[in-house]
């Protein structure tokens, strides 16, 4: 594809990034899923987290079944993007409306099925989705228009908090603490049938199948697959696997942080701002990324790497006074935008490079949450872990797919089982925080709870090795296109 003047296909990327909006809504509900189950079910930390589990094992199962699958027929060949696409949502309307029975007779397990069910409609989506937002338009801006469908995936967590929260627990003089089961099912009920929309709209919309022509385009001669002759790849694996474990550790245990009396004893009617700040800090970096997907000039697009996060942070503290929450601790966050924004300057358009320097800013921003003395500032050193993950998928999917030709398929299906990782890594962490319950008096001082925020800190130190030494074994196969090609920055 020698296409460096493609245009970026707006219609059918608009069309695209609704279903990235629908993954962030449902991603950040577990979080607010996860503290209400623990309390009604009467369950432990590290089970409480099978609702993580859940969701993101369903996405190594879909992977894994799309792949073999494949081996057989080509689906992206059979039968083109858009049907691929809806049939990944109607899966997961099947696995929304799952949630109603769930509710009447309140079972746990039986949520645990409804939610892997929804995530197997994800993870046919995602297989689809990420490389198709890459070919929209020039290789060159294809990990800035992936960072762009980020953010809008993080506009859906941000706002799926907040609303999600008002579900169950009402606003303003309303908000009640008394958990009931039978509130969640309006929500996903809507969610089902919102699905059911998108699915009919995008098997009309105007998106092509660039498919069958890279095929007959990319010959390399290759028949069989290997894994092992692609470094890049099978590290990069293990980097999705990390990332997504690390992004959902944070959140997902962070009500259980909160709650712990070193951290102020927050109970689950009043973490969703938290989780909103979260999610709303992985959308202040998406936007910030997805600017570079404009043709501007260097001064307007300096101007938006201050002006997007300003804005992005406007929508979280905006949505949350609509909520009726109090957001006056979280003024002093700028401190830490203003930090990523540096960082990111410094990271350049350089995927590897922002990689890197992101690795060792969240690690420093995970340890500095560990010895802070002030619980008050050292929970937003945590959060913040959110400004410093905001690119790194586009980035670890950028080098990881580097030189696969015709295999790019193949190798997302592959990335995409690895978001695994987001139900594996907080069943770590939180069988950490467990242990609270057998040694009240902590470790080095802390909760156990508070430190089992080393997970992530080494999440980070692997993420950041991965963007150091990725761009080395490109060098040695040649590949080149990646210094230029950009993560988001």
């Amino acid at each position: 594809m020698t296409s460096e003047n493609v245009q970026t296909k707006w219609g059918q990327f608009i069309s695209l990034i609704i279903v990235f909006f629908f993954w962030g809504f449902v991603g950040s509900a577990n979080d607010i899923l996860i503290p209400v189950f623990k309390k009604v079910f009467t369950l432990s930390q590290v089970q409480s987290q099978l609702v993580a589990w859940a969701f993101y094992a369903a996405y190594f199962v879909g992977s894994i079944i799309f792949f073999i699958v494949s081996l057989k027929v080509d689906v992206l060949q059979k039968y083109g993007y858009k049907k691929t696409l809806s049939a990944g949502l109607i899966l997961s309307a099947v696995g929304s409306f799952l949630f109603v029975p769930a509710a009447t007779i309140q079972s746990f397990p039986f949520f645990l099925t409804a939610l892997f069910t929804v995530g197997l409609g994800f993870s046919i989506q995602q297989i689809v989705a990420n490389p198709l937002a890459i070919k929209m338009g020039s290789p060159e801006t294809g990990a800035h228009r992936l960072t762009l469908a980020g953010g809008i995936n993080s506009f859906g967590t941000t706002i799926g908090a907040i609303l999600l929260g008002i579900a169950l627990f009402g606003m303003g003089d309303n908000k009640k603490t008394a958990l009931s089961l039978e509130d969640i099912k309006l929500p996903f009920i809507i969610l089902g049938l919102a699905f059911i929309v998108v699915a009919v709209f995008m098997n009309f919309s105007k998106i092509e199948n660039p498919t069958k022509e890279e095929e007959a385009v990319i010959k390399d001669g290759h028949s069989k697959f290997n894994i092992f002759d692609y470094p890049q790849l099978y590290l990069g694996m293990l980097g999705i696997f990390i990332y997504v474990g690390t992004e959902v550790t944070i959140i997902s245990n962070l009500p259980a942080l909160l709650h712990t009396s070193e951290f102020g004893n927050v109970l689950e009617d009043a973490v969703a701002p938290f989780i909103a700040l979260y999610w709303g800090s992985l959308m202040i970096g998406r936007w910030n990324g997805g600017a570079n997907v404009f043709n501007t000039s260097n001064l307007v697009n300096t101007a938006l790497k201050f002006i997007v996060p300003a804005v992005a942070f406007g929508v979280i503290i905006g949505a949350n006074i609509f909520a009726a929450h109090d957001v006056s601790s979280f003024y002093i966050y700028p401190i830490w935008i203003l930090l990523f924004i540096a960082v990111s300057f410094v990271g350049g358009k350089n995927a590897g490079k922002t990689l890197m320097l992101f690795g060792i800013s969240g690690l420093t921003m995970m340890v500095l949450g560990l010895v802070w003395p002030n619980p008050e500032i050292a929970k937003f050193f945590f959060i913040s872990g959110g400004l410093f993950l905001s690119i790194m998928w586009p980035s670890i999917f950028d080098l990881a797919i580097a030189g696969l030709g015709k295999n790019t398929g193949k190798a997302s299906s592959f990335l995409i089982m690895m978001i695994l990782g987001g139900g594996v890594i907080p069943l770590i962490q939180g069988s950490i925080c467990d242990l609270d319950g057998t040694n009240p008096n902590g470790i080095f001082g802390i909760t156990y709870t508070h430190f089992s925020y080393i997970i992530p800190l080494l999440g980070f130190a692997y993420l950041g090795f991965y963007g150091f030494y990725c761009p080395k074994i490109l060098k040695k196969q040649g590949i080149s296109h990646i210094e230029g090609g950009g993560g988001g920055h």
